[in-house]
């Protein structure tokens, strides 16, 4: 992303937040339990996608042709500089649209900050990292709402259109489809790090380089008709947001671990036992579904750390037919220069009650 260079803060800006990024959001069991208690409704025809299957946006249909696609997603301090900071999360919030095969159009920000204590230039600079995503992805940033908050809260709400028959949702797995995924593991092993003040300058710009890289490429997958399912890694960890691609197809997702790519200088932090507290929280809510007994027992620590690892802003994760692999890598290609990671399949599950992530 070509933007203007900030000037680095002085002051940390993590150290006003609890949680930082997509590793602060809700458990996804006390999630569950939470929506549990919203009465369900009768959806009308013209809402495509819904809360039913756990996606990244709501989908709306306007027209034959045209259907709206809207998201939101905010979130307190994942680095310490805050123009890095409000690029990160309009770059995770826009994430949302492009899963859905969707092109996002306009946005409002969603800023909450410490409004006493926290210079307010350096408020700006959150907004002026921000805005310089929606610039880069062509998105108009209309706006907005702003609090006084105890911590620092930065996001965006997001619109964008897609056909309505190319919507691309987390439910249409088919079994023997390939799974892509577009950006590597490690995003929160070294925003756990950079907390700790253990992460060195290549580490920052290595996250800052992964963080602020838009998933366009899901506009060029939404047009393939091979591709059946896709969905964003973030804040669940690969691990959470394939079982959510698993249940609504009733399938097992099995995954080669010699093929996820994970940054170098992640898998070296998680041997030193660096790990966000998010990661913990992920596995103890769906690590029932995964099955790591074919891991030699010193490897099964290490990678459940990682599958559960929650990503910002991280990649899009494709199941797709295996004819349609190369144009799928093409797509990965022309949007951010490489083709992503074949990382396992689909299979018919050995239980259909209880979808299982095998990793192998």
């Amino acid at each position: 992303m070509t933007m203007t260079e900030p000037v680095r803060d002085p002051l940390r800006l993590t150290q006003w937040a609890h949680g930082g990024g997509c590793g602060c959001k809700i458990a996804p069991a006390v999630l569950q339990q939470l929506l549990a208690q919203v009465p369900a409704h009768l959806a009308p025809p013209e809402l495509l996608v819904g809360t039913a299957t756990s996606d990244d946006a709501a989908v709306w249909q306007l027209r034959d042709d045209l259907a709206l696609v809207a998201t939101t997603d905010f979130f307190t301090p994942v680095v310490d500089d805050a123009f890095d900071f409000g690029a990160i999360a309009a770059t995770n919030a826009l994430s949302d649209v492009y899963a859905m095969g969707g092109q996002p159009l306009l946005a409002l920000a969603l800023v909450g900050m410490p409004i006493q204590q926290l210079p307010h230039e350096v408020i700006g600079r959150v907004l002026q990292g921000g805005a310089a995503v929606c610039r880069h992805a062509g998105v108009v940033l209309a706006g907005g709402h702003s609090i006084d908050t105890v911590e620092p809260i930065y996001g965006l709400v997001a619109l964008g259109t897609v056909h309505p028959q190319r919507v691309k949702t987390n439910a249409g797995a088919q079994a023997g489809d390939l799974l892509v995924l577009g950006k590597p593991l490690g995003i929160g092993v070294l925003s756990a790090a950079l907390k700790k003040g253990r992460l060195d300058a290549d580490g920052y710009a290595l996250m800052r380089r992964w963080t602020t890289l838009l998933n366009r490429a899901g506009v060029a997958l939404g047009e393939l008709e091979g591709v059946h399912a896709m969905t964003d890694v973030t804040g669940f960890g690969l691990a959470g947001h394939l079982l959510e691609m698993c249940r609504p197809a009733g399938l097992d997702a099995v995954v080669e671990h010699t093929r996820v790519p994970v940054l170098e200088i992640s898998q070296a932090l998680v041997a030193q036992g660096v790990a966000t507290g998010a990661s913990a929280r992920n596995w103890a809510s769906y690590g029932d579904a995964v099955d790591l007994s074919a891991l030699p027992p010193p490897e099964r620590a290490r990678w459940q750390t990682l599958v559960t690892d929650p990503q910002t802003s991280g990649g899009l994760l494709v199941a797709c037919a295996p004819q349609a692999l190369d144009a799928v890598q093409a797509a990965f290609t022309a949007a951010q220069g490489a083709p992503g990671w074949v990382i396992g399949h689909m299979q018919a599950a050995a239980s259909a009650a209880t979808p299982t992530l095998w990793l192998r």
